[in-house]
Protein backbone atom coordinates (compact mmCIF):
# COMPACT_ATOMS: atom_id res chain seq x y z
CA UNK A 1 0.00 0.00 0.00
CA UNK A 2 1.46 3.17 -1.17
CA UNK A 3 -0.40 6.43 0.32
CA UNK A 4 -0.40 9.50 -1.80
CA UNK A 5 1.50 12.47 0.00
CA UNK A 6 -0.10 16.19 0.27
CA UNK A 7 1.44 19.66 -0.14
CA UNK A 8 1.63 22.56 2.66
CA UNK A 9 3.12 25.55 3.59
CA UNK A 10 6.01 26.33 5.91
CA UNK A 11 4.77 28.62 8.78
CA UNK A 12 7.48 28.50 11.05
CA UNK A 13 8.48 26.66 14.11
CA UNK A 14 7.67 26.59 17.56
CA UNK A 15 7.66 24.46 20.50
CA UNK A 16 5.02 22.33 22.43
CA UNK A 17 4.49 20.09 25.09
CA UNK A 18 3.58 16.37 25.23
CA UNK A 19 1.43 14.96 28.57
CA UNK A 20 4.77 14.37 30.43
CA UNK A 21 5.66 18.32 29.96
CA UNK A 22 8.74 17.61 27.73
CA UNK A 23 9.09 20.49 25.77
CA UNK A 24 9.30 19.42 21.78
CA UNK A 25 10.81 21.72 18.70
CA UNK A 26 7.97 21.81 15.85
CA UNK A 27 7.70 23.26 12.41
CA UNK A 28 4.14 24.04 11.66
CA UNK A 29 3.03 23.19 8.12
CA UNK A 30 -0.17 24.63 6.97
CA UNK A 31 -2.19 22.06 4.31
CA UNK A 32 -4.48 25.35 3.20
CA UNK A 33 -6.67 24.53 0.15
CA UNK A 34 -4.66 21.41 -1.07
CA UNK A 35 -6.79 19.81 -3.22
CA UNK A 36 -7.30 16.41 -5.57
CA UNK A 37 -7.54 17.99 -9.14
CA UNK A 38 -6.48 14.64 -11.42
CA UNK A 39 -5.56 11.30 -11.83
CA UNK A 40 -3.27 9.18 -13.48
CA UNK A 41 -3.76 5.72 -14.25
CA UNK A 42 -2.37 2.73 -15.36
CA UNK A 43 -4.08 2.43 -19.05
CA UNK A 44 -3.59 6.06 -20.42
CA UNK A 45 -0.72 7.14 -18.09
CA UNK A 46 1.52 3.92 -18.02
CA UNK A 47 1.18 4.55 -13.95
CA UNK A 48 -1.28 5.44 -10.75
CA UNK A 49 -0.72 8.65 -9.48
CA UNK A 50 -3.23 11.70 -7.67
CA UNK A 51 -2.48 14.87 -8.75
CA UNK A 52 -2.42 17.37 -5.89
CA UNK A 53 -2.40 21.09 -6.32
CA UNK A 54 -2.49 23.64 -4.04
CA UNK A 55 -3.00 28.00 -3.66
CA UNK A 56 -5.75 28.41 -6.36
CA UNK A 57 -4.77 31.26 -9.25
CA UNK A 58 -5.71 32.98 -11.59
CA UNK A 59 -5.05 31.74 -15.16
CA UNK A 60 -3.01 34.34 -16.31
CA UNK A 61 -0.67 34.46 -13.34
CA UNK A 62 0.46 30.64 -13.92
CA UNK A 63 1.82 28.77 -17.04
CA UNK A 64 -0.21 28.11 -20.36
CA UNK A 65 0.45 24.27 -20.09
CA UNK A 66 -0.63 24.55 -16.91
CA UNK A 67 -4.04 26.77 -17.43
CA UNK A 68 -4.86 24.73 -20.30
CA UNK A 69 -4.58 21.24 -18.34
CA UNK A 70 -6.56 22.88 -15.92
CA UNK A 71 -9.27 24.19 -18.53
CA UNK A 72 -9.33 20.50 -20.15
CA UNK A 73 -9.94 18.95 -16.59
CA UNK A 74 -12.56 21.08 -15.33
CA UNK A 75 -11.00 22.45 -12.74
CA UNK A 76 -9.36 25.65 -11.36
CA UNK A 77 -5.45 26.49 -12.44
CA UNK A 78 -3.18 26.49 -9.30
CA UNK A 79 -0.01 27.75 -8.48
CA UNK A 80 1.68 24.59 -6.97
CA UNK A 81 0.66 21.08 -8.58
CA UNK A 82 2.42 17.54 -7.80
CA UNK A 83 1.79 14.43 -8.56
CA UNK A 84 1.97 11.66 -5.94
CA UNK A 85 2.14 8.21 -7.04
CA UNK A 86 -0.10 6.14 -5.28
CA UNK A 87 -1.39 2.14 -5.18
CA UNK A 88 -4.47 0.67 -6.84
CA UNK A 89 -6.54 1.48 -3.01
CA UNK A 90 -5.30 4.75 -2.99
CA UNK A 91 -6.61 6.59 -5.50
CA UNK A 92 -8.64 9.54 -4.12
CA UNK A 93 -11.21 11.34 -6.25
CA UNK A 94 -10.48 14.37 -8.32
CA UNK A 95 -12.18 16.95 -5.86
CA UNK A 96 -11.26 15.83 -2.93
CA UNK A 97 -9.93 18.63 -0.48
CA UNK A 98 -7.26 17.29 1.88
CA UNK A 99 -7.14 17.61 5.48
CA UNK A 100 -4.31 17.63 8.38
CA UNK A 101 -6.04 14.44 9.65
CA UNK A 102 -4.75 12.13 6.64
CA UNK A 103 -1.62 12.22 8.67
CA UNK A 104 -2.02 10.78 12.21
CA UNK A 105 0.33 11.94 15.60
CA UNK A 106 3.67 9.27 16.14
CA UNK A 107 3.82 8.47 12.43
CA UNK A 108 6.85 9.20 10.57
CA UNK A 109 7.15 11.59 7.20
CA UNK A 110 9.59 12.54 4.86
CA UNK A 111 9.45 16.44 3.36
CA UNK A 112 10.69 17.92 0.90
CA UNK A 113 11.45 21.64 -0.41
CA UNK A 114 14.09 23.98 -1.65
CA UNK A 115 16.67 25.07 0.70
CA UNK A 116 17.20 28.40 1.71
CA UNK A 117 19.77 30.27 -0.93
CA UNK A 118 23.00 31.64 0.59
CA UNK A 119 24.37 32.77 -2.65
CA UNK A 120 27.83 32.79 -3.83
CA UNK A 121 29.79 31.89 -1.12
CA UNK A 122 33.71 30.37 0.06
CA UNK A 123 34.99 26.33 -0.29
CA UNK A 124 35.50 27.15 3.89
CA UNK A 125 31.29 28.14 4.44
CA UNK A 126 30.11 25.60 1.37
CA UNK A 127 31.80 22.84 2.17
CA UNK A 128 33.06 23.30 5.67
CA UNK A 129 37.18 23.74 4.45
CA UNK A 130 39.46 24.20 7.47
CA UNK A 131 41.38 27.10 5.83
CA UNK A 132 45.02 27.80 5.55
CA UNK A 133 46.98 28.39 8.52
CA UNK A 134 46.69 32.13 10.37
CA UNK A 135 50.87 32.63 10.12
CA UNK A 136 54.24 30.76 8.83
CA UNK A 137 54.02 33.17 5.67
CA UNK A 138 50.19 32.80 4.76
CA UNK A 139 49.55 36.31 2.95
CA UNK A 140 46.36 37.25 2.22
CA UNK A 141 45.05 33.60 1.43
CA UNK A 142 43.76 32.01 4.75
CA UNK A 143 40.44 30.69 3.50
CA UNK A 144 41.55 29.99 -0.32
CA UNK A 145 40.59 26.93 -1.34
CA UNK A 146 43.93 25.46 -2.23
CA UNK A 147 45.32 23.36 -4.82
CA UNK A 148 42.66 21.95 -7.83
CA UNK A 149 44.32 20.62 -10.66
CA UNK A 150 46.90 17.81 -11.84
CA UNK A 151 49.91 17.87 -13.26
CA UNK A 152 50.68 16.48 -16.52
CA UNK A 153 47.77 13.62 -16.57
CA UNK A 154 44.88 14.32 -16.56
CA UNK A 155 46.32 17.84 -16.51
CA UNK A 156 42.79 19.21 -15.41
CA UNK A 157 40.28 19.84 -12.92
CA UNK A 158 38.05 16.60 -12.39
CA UNK A 159 34.69 17.11 -12.35
CA UNK A 160 32.97 17.17 -9.39
CA UNK A 161 35.60 18.93 -7.04
CA UNK A 162 34.59 21.42 -4.47
CA UNK A 163 34.88 24.17 -4.95
CA UNK A 164 33.30 27.56 -4.33
CA UNK A 165 29.84 28.50 -6.05
CA UNK A 166 26.22 28.65 -4.90
CA UNK A 167 25.07 27.16 -2.19
CA UNK A 168 21.39 26.68 -0.87
CA UNK A 169 18.33 26.87 -3.56
CA UNK A 170 18.30 23.38 -3.87
CA UNK A 171 15.85 20.31 -3.35
CA UNK A 172 16.08 18.51 0.26
CA UNK A 173 14.42 15.47 1.41
CA UNK A 174 14.26 15.02 4.96
CA UNK A 175 13.63 11.32 5.83
CA UNK A 176 11.94 9.97 9.23
CA UNK A 177 10.64 13.29 10.63
CA UNK A 178 7.70 12.21 13.61
CA UNK A 179 4.05 13.73 13.05
CA UNK A 180 3.98 15.22 16.93
CA UNK A 181 0.23 15.89 16.40
CA UNK A 182 -2.17 18.12 14.23
CA UNK A 183 -4.85 21.04 14.26
CA UNK A 184 -7.92 19.81 12.52
CA UNK A 185 -9.60 23.47 12.69
CA UNK A 186 -6.69 25.18 11.49
CA UNK A 187 -5.67 22.81 9.01
CA UNK A 188 -1.99 22.27 10.53
CA UNK A 189 0.54 19.48 10.76
CA UNK A 190 3.20 19.80 13.89
CA UNK A 191 6.27 18.03 12.63
CA UNK A 192 9.07 17.09 15.12
CA UNK A 193 12.60 18.69 13.96
CA UNK A 194 13.51 21.11 11.59
CA UNK A 195 11.86 21.50 7.83
CA UNK A 196 14.18 22.98 4.82
CA UNK A 197 13.27 26.03 3.43
CA UNK A 198 11.93 29.49 4.57
CA UNK A 199 8.72 30.30 6.13
CA UNK A 200 6.16 30.44 3.75
CA UNK A 201 7.91 27.55 1.39
CA UNK A 202 5.87 24.98 -0.11
CA UNK A 203 6.64 21.44 1.38
CA UNK A 204 6.00 18.01 -0.03
CA UNK A 205 4.78 15.52 2.43
CA UNK A 206 4.44 11.88 2.56
CA UNK A 207 4.59 8.68 4.68
CA UNK A 208 7.82 7.73 5.57
CA UNK A 209 9.63 5.06 2.76
CA UNK A 210 11.72 4.03 5.89
CA UNK A 211 9.00 3.32 8.58
CA UNK A 212 6.40 0.74 8.61
CA UNK A 213 3.19 2.76 9.14
CA UNK A 214 0.19 1.37 10.62
CA UNK A 215 -3.45 2.61 11.29
CA UNK A 216 -3.47 5.07 8.99
CA UNK A 217 -6.29 6.47 7.03
CA UNK A 218 -6.46 4.82 3.54
CA UNK A 219 -7.20 6.54 1.01
CA UNK A 220 -7.60 9.63 3.29
CA UNK A 221 -9.36 11.36 6.08
CA UNK A 222 -12.78 12.71 4.89
CA UNK A 223 -15.57 15.24 6.48
CA UNK A 224 -19.11 14.15 6.99
CA UNK A 225 -21.84 16.36 5.26
CA UNK A 226 -21.58 18.90 8.19
CA UNK A 227 -17.87 19.23 7.43
CA UNK A 228 -17.56 19.05 11.14
CA UNK A 229 -16.61 15.75 12.59
CA UNK A 230 -13.44 13.59 11.09
CA UNK A 231 -13.66 10.32 9.77
CA UNK A 232 -12.17 7.75 7.13
CA UNK A 233 -13.10 5.57 4.80
CA UNK A 234 -11.20 3.02 5.97
CA UNK A 235 -7.46 2.01 8.08
CA UNK A 236 -4.47 0.21 7.03
CA UNK A 237 -3.35 -2.48 9.26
Amino acid sequence: MKRSGLIATKIGMTRLYDDAGAAHPVTVLAVGDCTVIGNRTQDKNGYIANVLGMCEAKAKHVAKPQAVAAEKAGVKPYRKVVEFRVSDDCVIPVGTALLASHFVAGQYVDVQATSKGKGFQGAMKRHNFGGKEATHGVLKAHRSLGGTGMREWPGRVLKGKKMAGQMGNETVTVQNLRVFGTDNSENLIFVEGAVPGSNGTFVLVADAVKKEQKDLPVPTAQCDNAGQEQVTENVAE
